[in-house]
């Protein structure tokens, strides 16, 4: 059966399921749109990484509306870390770099809402985005024992508190068209040894009931996170892992979040993923993918590797049946842990973001 999908401003697409085509967000663990939306409006941009973000990626201040022409359909917030930046540097005179900059600024990005009270973050994200008559993009990424003491390390207290924070996420939702990825390296962490065993089943059924919570609201699309190419090799348990945890019941998984793979990789993987959950749909993360990974570095290339561009700016123009989106899940500019001279994870770097764009196409 073929879905549907609409998004703001660029009318209706049909595409038929068929074969196609962090996180840790560490490419270094060797394991083994077209979105079903009758009336989300899609956005999308294009960088990164997900082992950076558990400070919530999205800086201070309120947003003000929608004020960049973007045509992907996704809200662009007006005042992110990368805006303000962008007018800092054009009141400097640093009118070179400001330029380079609005490659991150004037795209749609990712909301991470903090560990505490998501509500007041999602109301004000989501409420700007329905107001100019685009789609939200939020992360969800508090799971228990999440990180495994790295440097995103954190998480809800408890199961029940993880409830409970899952359930605000969503009643501040409400009914505006929102896309959110789900809990970015939460079960590739269980299949590569971090996440201790007595953990692995309860983690299974909270993302499960996630899954049924997120749904309950009518414009909501959830993406269960499934790491990258370069983590869990074994496609078969992965995709036991995400049965486990819920898949079949949101509107895919998502990939690369937080990490550089290129798209390619990404597609070819999550083809091979899909095919084991009858043809389930997926995005990818291009934040930071434009130059894929950095090959050196160990087991830390994935931490603010030197090199890196901005990737596809977000689009559900895939040309591909079973990839919805390409995502900037990950916000570019935002550091991914206290490594190579970055601030801590979550943290607006700006010259890193510069460097991004920098080697970016374009």
């Amino acid at each position: 059966m073929a879905r549907r999908l609409t998004v703001a401003g660029r009318g209706t697409m049909t595409h038929m399921p068929g074969p196609t085509t962090a996180v840790s967000r560490r490419p270094d663990r060797p394991l083994s749109l077209t979105l079903a939306l009758s009336s989300l409006t899609l956005a999308l941009l294009a960088l990164g990484c997900s082992s950076g973000d558990a400070a919530p990626p999205g800086g201070e201040g309120g947003p003000e509306g929608q004020l960049i022409d973007d045509s992907s359909g996704f809200w662009v917030d007006p005042d992110s870390p990368a805006a303000r930046q962008v007018r800092q540097w054009e009141e400097s005179g640093r009118a070179d770099e400001a330029r380079l900059v609005r490659r991150i600024a004037d795209r749609p990005l990712s909301h991470w809402p903090p560990e505490g009270d998501p509500a007041p973050l999602v109301r004000d994200v989501t409420g700007a985005a329905s107001e100019a008559g685009r789609t939200a993009l939020l992360v969800a990424y508090n799971i228990p024992h999440r990180d495994c003491g790295q440097y995103s390390e954190g998480g809800a207290p408890s199961d029940d508190a993880y409830r409970d924070w899952i359930d605000d996420l969503a009643e501040a939702v409400g009914d505006a068209e929102t896309v959110v990825v789900l809990e970015p390296d939460a079960v590739p962490h269980t299949l590569d040894g971090c996440t201790a065993p007595m953990y692995v089943q309860d983690r299974y059924a909270l993302l499960s009931e996630a899954v049924d919570r997120l749904k309950e609201q009518p414009g909501t699309r959830v993406y269960l996170d499934a790491g990258n190419p370069d983590w869990v090799t074994d496609v078969g348990r992965l995709a036991q892992a995400l049965r486990d945890s819920g898949v079949e019941r949101a509107d895919g998984f998502a990939l690369n979040v937080s990490n550089f793979q290129t798209t390619e990789a990404s597609t070819e993987y999550g083809r091979e993923l899909s095919g084991l959950l009858d043809d389930a749909h997926f995005v990818i993360d291009t934040s930071r993918n434009g130059n894929g990974p950095w090959e050196d570095g160990g087991d830390e290339r994935w931490c603010n590797p030197p090199g890196r561009a901005l990737g596809t700016p977000p689009t559900t123009e895939t040309g591909d049946d079973l990839v919805d989106a390409y995502l900037w899940v990950k916000r570019p500019g935002e550091s991914d842990g206290e490594c190579r001279g970055g601030p801590p994870p979550g943290q607006w770097w700006p010259e890193y973001a510069l460097g991004l764009a920098e080697r970016a196409e374009g």
